[in-house]
């Protein structure tokens, strides 16, 4: 592509670079120049304009963008995406159904150094989305990019995004109480309503809730009977080791504990594990909260059908929220004494 000022006589066929205003009308930047409209720019007394030409090869932004849109999600039903009609050289990619966005990595990075006329932008991986949310877009930079570079990006970044719809559509969730009175009866509402909140942002149901007192007994038969596709435990006194009352009733109902703790903040005591083929998370007190937390992002992967490992879980701790609030009771940081 060629780019600069050439004489109004000589820019029929170009893309205009700056928008104009010519006889009273607005000459569009990004528009091909028709003769009618060097016939304007020569009336109005304009000797020169900044056009950029197309050399042999090149595509054009729209259909660029379009071509790399397409090859990023080859099927869009499939993909839970929606592209958008180009515009000024940008496709977006909206999400059609709620899920998590699921994106290769390296295959997003090979597109982005092939060459700066060349973009595309996203959520971050495993970001929750819902219907109509903008995932991505592709941008191409230039007014034109080369036809060979458009071929090596569609090729690198084939298939790279897609939104993970949910794959379990319910959950059962069993609450504690840990002395009875009406502050555990408002603790144990607050936490089904905030539980229940996350459930219906996925699309999922909540099948069931059981109140049980907290004992390892209790919590061990609530599971054996609990509807739902995932299992979901909220302590009404929270969990704080490997073999606290909630982490032994999971075993003594004949269920596996994987792992306690995270390195993410709200939500390290979160612990994970199953209950025969159903996966099972003991949520953190945060999730009594409708704010973002650790236990979303376990939550989310495995409502989607995405395994959550033990190196997933560790890796969750770079970017891993860490919001301070000025009514937490033990702040994370010591605030300093007032002079």
């Amino acid at each position: 592509m060629r780019f600069g000022p050439v004489p109004v006589a000589e820019a029929g066929g170009a893309v205009l670079a700056h928008s104009l205003m010519v006889g009273g009308r607005k000459l569009p930047k990004g528009r091909v120049l028709a003769a009618e409209d060097v016939a304007a720019l020569a009336a109005a007394g304009i000797a020169l304009v900044t056009v950029a030409r197309l050399d042999p090869g090149d595509v054009g932004e729209d259909a660029a963008a379009q071509r790399l849109a397409s090859a990023l999600v080859p099927d869009p039903g499939l993909a839970g995406l929606k592209l958008t009609a180009p515009h000024a050289g940008r496709v977006n990619l909206n999400a059609t159904v709620p899920g998590i966005v699921d994106i290769d990595v390296d295959r997003i990075h090979a597109l982005n150094r092939l060459d700066p006329a060349l973009t595309f932008a996203t959520l971050a991986p495993y970001t929750r989305a819902t219907p109509g949310m903008l995932v991505g877009t592709v941008k191409v930079i230039s007014y034109a990019v080369a036809g060979a570079v458009l071929d090596a990006a569609c090729a690198a970044a084939g298939g790279a995004v897609r939104v993970r719809s949910v794959a379990r559509r319910s959950a059962g969730l069993i609450l504690t109480v840990a002395g009875g009175g009406g502050a555990d009866d408002k603790l144990a509402r607050k936490g089904c309503e905030a539980v229940a909140g996350r459930l219906r942002a996925l699309g999922m149901d909540l099948a069931e809730v059981v109140t049980v007192p907290h004992e390892t007994g209790a919590i061990a038969a609530a599971l054996k009977g609990l509807r739902g596709e995932m299992a979901l435990i909220l302590t009404g006194a929270a969990t704080s080791d490997l073999h606290d009352t909630a982490p032994e009733a999971v075993r003594a109902a004949g269920g596996h504990v994987a792992r306690f703790g995270m390195p993410v903040d709200p939500g390290n005591l979160l612990f994970l594990g199953s209950f025969g083929d159903r996966p099972l998370i003991g949520l953190p007190s945060c999730a009594r909260s409708p704010a973002l937390n650790g236990a979303d992002w376990a939550l989310e992967r495995l409502a989607c059908g995405i395994e959550v490992s033990d190196l997933d879980i560790a890796a969750m701790g770079v970017g891993g929220l860490l919001k301070e609030i000025p009514i937490r009771p033990a702040p994370r940081e010591a605030r300093p004494a007032r002079g």
